[in-house]
């Protein structure tokens, strides 16, 4: 028998409208379908689930437009209307369901991000499915986190969850745009994420949602640092939630790197958005890789931002690429003092002693 595991299950815009500008109610049953039977083989499940936008605008008389303002009107009127349509369906399972809107502030913040997890075990320890969505309609750019995509990788880290679904009206991740080239093949299973796969990415396939492939490939890669397995499938094919579960997996799977065991860790993986840079060089970037060492000043380069002591930075190498982020215990303009330097010299530079580390191994996450 099949180990239970925490599945999130991201229902894109174009699977639950058809590709049309309304909620395709028929498809939803079967998707509801599905999910109990997870729930009869012992699996927890959440939905992470688009079509707020789509099911206010089915209740307009008067048409309007795609502005922002417009979109945020929307969403308050179909967020209620979606949420309803599922409790609705789950019903006929004898499933509850229970409503969770979240932006990026929500795990931005440690203490609301620990909140907001305890509330999601919550809701799964009493045999609720969780349906989420960002909070759309109250939501600025500045806190939004911008697409589902992205929000079930969040979400899939507050959960600590073993699988993300990400559901699309594409079958996966191929080697070209299977739109224009009909020689494009799908790529059934992805180990590494680099710039080259990026580019077969590409952009939006549809204009009825918010996220493209290259949304659902950031996804991946944020939900696999955290342990989790990811699939790329197509979101109306048949029994596709519960093939995703099987050996004969439909779409792209992504492995799961190893996680981080420490729960900060994991918030730093989903949580804040960088404040700056600290390129660092070959032999701090091998002692941070191979040895498990925090950063010392004497491997820094340059600093990029105006980060303060505390501020969640990403450490690169001389080409840009990230290899770890973590807590700084200096501002910018103290590491700009201090680079280069040996440990022992931080309190003459500064005129005070902080930290021996720039960043402590306990406050990074290696990329």
């Amino acid at each position: 028998m099949q180990k239970a595991q925490t599945i999130v299950v991201k229902l894109g815009t174009s699977v639950l409208t058809g590709g049309s500008d309304k909620l395709d109610k028929a498809h939803m049953v079967e998707l509801a379908r599905q999910c109990s039977e997870l729930k009869k083989q012992g699996h927890q499940v959440i939905l992470v689930s688009s079509g707020a936008v789509a099911a206010g605008r089915e209740q307009l008389i008067t048409p309007c437009g795609r502005s922002v303002i417009d979109k945020q009107m929307l969403a308050a009127i179909g967020q209620g209307q979606l949420i309803h349509l599922w409790h609705n369906l789950f019903s006929l399972y004898q499933i509850n369901v229970g409503q969770m809107l979240l932006t990026r502030a929500d795990v931005e913040d440690r203490e609301r991000y620990l909140n907001a997890r305890d509330t999601l075990n919550a809701l799964l320890s009493h045999n609720v499915v969780p349906i989420i969505n960002e909070n759309d309609a109250v939501a600025t750019s500045e806190i939004k986190v911008g697409d589902n995509d992205n929000l079930s990788a969040l979400v899939a880290i507050l959960a600590n969850a073993d699988k993300l679904l990400l559901l699309t009206d594409q079958e996966g991740l191929f080697t070209s745009d299977p739109r224009t080239n009909r020689h494009a093949k799908l790529i059934d299973e992805v180990e590494h994420i680099d710039d080259e796969l990026r580019q077969l990415a590409g952009g939006s396939g549809t204009n009825l949602g918010t996220g493209g492939m290259a949304t659902k490939l950031q996804a991946a890669d944020i939900a696999r640092r955290a342990g989790v397995e990811v699939i790329i499938a197509k979101g109306n094919g048949k029994n596709v939630i519960l093939n995703c579960m099987s050996e004969q997996l439909p779409g792209t799977r992504f492995l799961k790197l190893t996680a981080p065991k420490e729960g900060r860790k994991k918030w730093l993986l989903a949580g804040p958005k960088s404040s700056g840079q600290i390129e660092i060089d070959k032999g701090a970037i091998s002692a941070l890789q191979k040895k498990g060492a925090s950063l010392l000043a004497k491997g820094v380069v340059k600093a990029f931002g105006q980060f303060e002591r505390g501020d969640l930075i990403d450490l690169i190498d001389n080409n840009n690429h990230v290899v770890a982020r973590g807590l700084t215990r200096f501002s910018y303009s103290e590491v700009v003092k201090i680079k280069g330097a040996h440990s022992t010299q931080i309190a003459c530079l500064l005129g005070y002693d902080n930290a021996p580390e720039v960043l402590h191994r306990d406050d990074m996450v290696l990329l």
